[in-house]
């Protein structure tokens, strides 16, 4: 089970079957002569090889300290031959000598011993980077978020993954990574077709292949990707029935990508964007709660039953409760995790499951909710966040004029 947890996680480095610890060596080795041997014998047989690796968090130890370390742990009963290359067991030494690397004490603050299991995929961080990424946008997802999210989703292979605000696809790539099938959508034509300006430095256009598909190939993962189409996600384009595994997405805030929609010239046009080839379309304000609602109101039809909506909030926090949540009858809250963006606002990655089947008269329920009333405040949070923007400012012109 850990290795498995393992395979996943990119936030835990390793995973070590714990020994011994202690505030001191002698509190360590104490630690150590009272843990149950019939535990440690299996993996300190005559028979089998090992090695003993010291790591130090905010100190470097000199060769000759790290050996007097691992000979002070002569009293275990480690029966196997050293085996510095290929060892079958590894066991660490980790000593943590605090967080300020201008007051390194003599001493740790605290010491583990343990069997190394597993190691995590902190390296996707690196692999995946956005910074070596073929094509990116304003607001192409960060790749750790990115695997986190897959995560939640519980994404697993030959899963149908689905982002509504598909953007440059960068929430397409870690659930193709766990072997997901993955399509999505944009209102954004350029974007989709991978035209118009770059967003990287030094950059003027948009080459004739940046695109999500390159993307996807980039990393080897292009035999995942099934399409991505111009399409607004407040309108319905698919047929009834539960389609996707998971639905992965972090929907437009307007504060980097405007919140936009479709409308007819009857509605109060905000804009007529014109983009490559004639292409026309109309298109309207799209407040903060109706995209929430209408993302909730279409997992909650097009989900298989268990299956996963993984979205990021805008949250403007002096005014935050659990209540602005947004609900649905047919979707459990499976967790809340916040993330700050500045002092006064931040954004929570919720994760929904589906627990119950989508029945017509769940089409507007969230009318009757008197949850939804207190998010409509939200529709208000560019403002919010740009009202702290300007106060930042003026502060600080305030305090050079001093």
């Amino acid at each position: 089970m850990a290795r498995g947890l393992m395979k996943r996680t990119v936030c835990a480095k390793s995973i070590f079957e714990l020994w011994g610890h202690g505030r001191s060596e002698g509190e360590l080795y104490a630690s150590l002569k009272n843990y149950p041997v019939d535990k440690m014998l299996p993996y300190l047989q005559s028979d089998s090889t090992y090695k003993v690796h010291i790591h130090t968090f905010n100190k470097t130890l000199t060769q000759a300290q790290k050996i007097k370390k691992i000979d002070a742990l002569e009293f275990l009963p480690f029966k196997g031959k050293v085996n510095l290359k290929n060892p079958e067991h590894i066991f660490w030494i980790l000593e943590d000598y605090g967080m300020n690397p201008n007051n390194v004490p003599e001493e740790p603050f605290h010491l583990y011993f343990g069997r190394w299991i597993a190691d995590g995929q902190r390296e996707l961080i690196e692999s995946y980077s956005v910074k070596k990424r073929h094509f990116i946008g304003n607001t192409s997802m960060d790749a750790c978020l990115s695997f986190i999210m897959a995560n939640h989703g519980r994404v697993k292979p030959n899963d149908v993954v689905y982002d509504p605000f598909v953007g440059t696809g960068g929430l397409l790539i870690s659930s193709a990574h766990f072997g997901a099938y993955v399509c999505g959508t944009d209102i954004d034509y350029n974007t989709i077709h991978g035209l118009g300006k770059a967003s990287r430095k030094n950059q003027k256009w948009r080459g004739p292949d940046e695109n999500i598909r390159a993307n996807l190939r980039q990393y080897g993962l292009e035999k995942y990707y099934l399409d991505a189409l111009v399409a607004d996600s407040s309108r319905p384009i698919w047929r009834k029935g539960m389609l996707f595994d998971a639905i992965i997405t972090d929907p437009p805030y307007g504060i980097r990508e405007a919140t936009r929609r479709t409308g007819s010239q009857k509605e109060a046009v905000k804009s007529v964007e014109r983009s490559t080839e004639n292409h026309i379309f109309v298109s309207s304000n799209y407040h903060l709660s109706d995209i929430f609602f209408d993302l909730l109101k279409f997992a909650a039809e097009y989900l298989v039953m268990g299956g996963r909506l993984v979205y990021w909030l805008p949250i403007y926090r002096p005014e935050y409760t659990e209540e602005i949540i947004p609900r649905h009858p047919c979707l459990k809250l499976i967790s809340n995790c916040e993330q700050m963006l500045s002092s006064h606002t931040s954004r929570h990655l919720i994760t929904m499951e589906k627990v119950k089947e989508f029945k017509d008269q769940d089409e507007n329920s969230y009318l009757l909710d008197g949850q939804y009333m207190p998010y409509r405040g939200h529709n208000s949070f560019r403002e919010k966040y740009f009202s702290g923007v300007t106060k930042r400012i003026a502060k600080e012109e305030k305090e050079n004029q001093k």
